[in-house]
């Protein structure tokens, strides 16, 4: 290829415009790391809690994620004085197979709550975050239209972690949500598994959400997941979907006659939507309204929350006796030598295990 002289006409010309700027806005980049190396006053926290603000919510809650022991024993005192300001909430648990539309689903209720005066606050537990250190973080733009709405609050589960101690976190940053003013809390998990049984144990409603015409209906979820809902929702039921998702509703009706009854004596119902058509979303809450009234006027309402509390005592502790064995400095080389002859096979894991044990209280 030969180059052109100067001189000769070319349509290849580069101007040289102006210097790029930074992409740091380094006005912005020091009050961050101001803010970063701030010690928040007890007081402080609690009181902007109280008051509604984000800002300090959302901070309040980063305390609560954290490892550092001396974030935790902030964050313990900031929900011990929250405590009081709890529980005015409808706690709301949402799952569904993957690909059913949660998030849109999600954010039709949500706008229909914003519009009647209600303060949401949506809360993700992400099962699949101790592995990839994933989370779900995306949910945030799936519900552009919602997460713009002041009187919503969206976030998503910690990155890491356990999914016991993840599901004690949300637990925990309800009460914060909830001293924070938000009147409706949607614990969202993603896929159909384990974590399920974690947020049955910190919701008031179980909404399960399926999808018609993916096969046979009941064979892609567990017998357990559907004995916990309250209601199931058959999702994206529009265009050439609908005649099939009216199908799958008979099924699961006559699916859930086959369960005994629930202690809370409401009938599990089940209910046909469109979350992007927004039909039928409106019936799902005046359900869950009607599963309040019911169960305030028969106690259980109530009874279901006391019995939650002394759960998560339990989970706790499970929680702090494994964290604290594992992070203990003079196990953590015995662990190891344990590992290595269980693999070796010149002792069993059982015995290893109790002698780990006994050491360890001893």
């Amino acid at each position: 290829m030969q180059l052109k002289k100067k001189g000769d006409k070319t349509a290849l010309n580069v101007m040289k415009g102006i210097e790029s700027p930074s992409s740091v806005n380094k006005e912005s980049a020091k009050k961050f790391l101001k803010n970063k190396k701030r010690n928040f006053e007890l007081d402080e926290v609690v009181n902007g809690i109280l008051a509604g603000n984000i800002s300090v919510l959302s901070t309040a809650i980063t305390l609560v994620e954290s490892n550092l022991e001396k974030h935790r024993i902030l964050a313990n005192k900031i929900i011990e004085k929250c405590l009081p300001h709890s529980g005015n909430s409808v706690r709301v648990g949402i799952t569904g197979v993957p690909g059913v539309g949660k998030s849109t689903f999600i954010e039709a209720l949500g706008m229909h709550l914003i519009k009647t005066n209600h303060k949401l606050a949506v809360l993700a537990i992400d099962p699949s975050s101790e592995q990839s250190g994933g989370s779900i973080l995306g949910d945030k733009t799936r519900m552009e239209q919602l997460s713009a709405e002041k009187n919503a609050f969206i976030r998503p589960s910690p990155s890491s972690g356990s999914l016991g101690g993840v599901a004690r976190k949300t637990r925990e940053t309800i009460i914060l949500c909830e001293a924070a003013g938000f009147d409706t809390i949607f614990i969202e998990t993603v896929g159909v598994g384990q974590s399920e049984t974690k947020v049955h144990s910190m919701v008031d409603f179980f909404l399960l959400l399926m999808l018609a015409g993916a096969g046979d209906e009941l064979q892609g979820i567990k017998r357990g997941i559907m004995e916990m809902a309250d209601t199931i929702i058959i999702n994206k039921a529009d265009g050439s979907n609908i005649n099939r998702a009216k199908l799958a509703k008979k099924e699961y009706e006559n699916a859930l006659h086959m369960f005994p009854p629930s202690d809370s004596g409401w009938i599990p119902n089940v209910l046909v939507t469109s979350a992007v058509k927004n039909t039928g979303v409106k019936d799902v809450w005046n359900l869950i309204n009607d599963y309040e009234k019911l169960t305030k006027q028969n106690e259980f309402w109530q009874h279901n929350r006391q019995q939650q509390a002394k759960y998560w005592m339990h989970e706790t502790i499970l929680e702090s006796l494994k964290t604290n064995f594992y992070q203990d400095e003079t196990k953590k080389a015995e662990i190891n030598e344990f590992e290595e002859k269980v693999i070796k096979g010149e002792i069993n894991p059982f015995e290893a295990a109790r002698i780990l044990l006994d050491s360890y209280f001893k």
